[in-house]
């Protein structure tokens, strides 16, 4: 005979199955499936199953095997079923439908990708009036490194809003990436906070780092004083002794 044979001298499957039929050898046949309004055209062996055909079936719709449902003349064919013996032949049309559980699967992704978006959007809006906050924390540092003092009110607005900034970053649902996002503002919100009670705890005493400053001054003020009563008995005692010497002139 001259077919194509395998490699063990027989004729492959499909040329048999061909060949029955008195149609010649074909090894393959070309099928139509339709899946919504497209619409996919697919060579392979007539004796493949089904579930050949899923597999076929995922790169060019998306869907996993599992997640397919194949219906050739109104009924549904499991996997293992093969196309020839279900009467499935070149050009024959199968109808594809997308199984419950991978409308599920798409409702779920689709979910996540809503919440994620709407968890970005919420943080930049955060970090959006953090920006501006850490903006008036570096304002009160400079003013008081170069010796201002700032209002208590200050201090106070300012720790506040950054509070608020903390329980809104505190309400945002988040996870994968959004949720490292959360984590890095809300660390970067309570070092802000730890700034400003240390920049508070140096505006309410602004000399605390000068305390050589008053030891020198104190010394100073002291070697004063004492030249001041060293001086003293000395005068007295002169000004005693002329007056004697005079009244004993007298």
């Amino acid at each position: 005979m001259s077919n194509a044979t395998d490699s063990a001298g027989e004729i492959p499957p499909e040329t048999r199955s061909a060949e029955s039929d008195g149609g010649g050898p074909r090894p393959t046949i070309k099928i139509n499936v339709t899946h919504g309004s497209s619409h996919h055209d697919l060579h392979l062996p007539a004796q493949s199953t089904f579930g050949d055909v899923k597999k076929l079936l995922v790169n060019k719709t998306g869907l996993e095997p599992a997640e397919q449902r194949l219906f050739f003349r109104g009924i549904e064919k499991g996997d293992n079923q093969r196309l020839q013996a279900e009467g499935v032949k070149d050009k024959s049309k199968l109808f594809l439908l997308e199984g419950i559980g991978s409308k599920e699967r798409k409702l779920e992704e689709t979910r996540k990708e809503n919440e994620m978006s709407k968890a970005f959007e919420a943080i930049a809006s955060v970090r959006a009036e953090v920006d501006k906050l850490s903006n008036r924390v570096t304002s009160i540092e400079v003013s008081i490194n170069g010796g201002n003092k700032a209002s208590e009110k200050e201090f106070l607005v300012l720790t506040e809003l950054l509070m608020s900034q903390l329980l809104k970053l505190d309400g945002i649902e988040a996870e994968g990436e959004a949720k490292l996002q959360r984590k890095a503002e809300v660390n970067r919100v309570q070092n802000l906070v730890d700034k400003l009670d240390s920049l508070k705890a140096r505006n309410a005493n602004p000399f605390s780092n000068s305390s050589n400053d008053v030891k020198v001054t104190t010394q100073w003020e002291t070697f004063d004083s004492g030249m001041e009563s060293s001086d003293a008995p000395s005068d007295n005692s002169s000004s005693t002794k002329v007056t004697q010497d005079w009244e004993q002139f007298d």
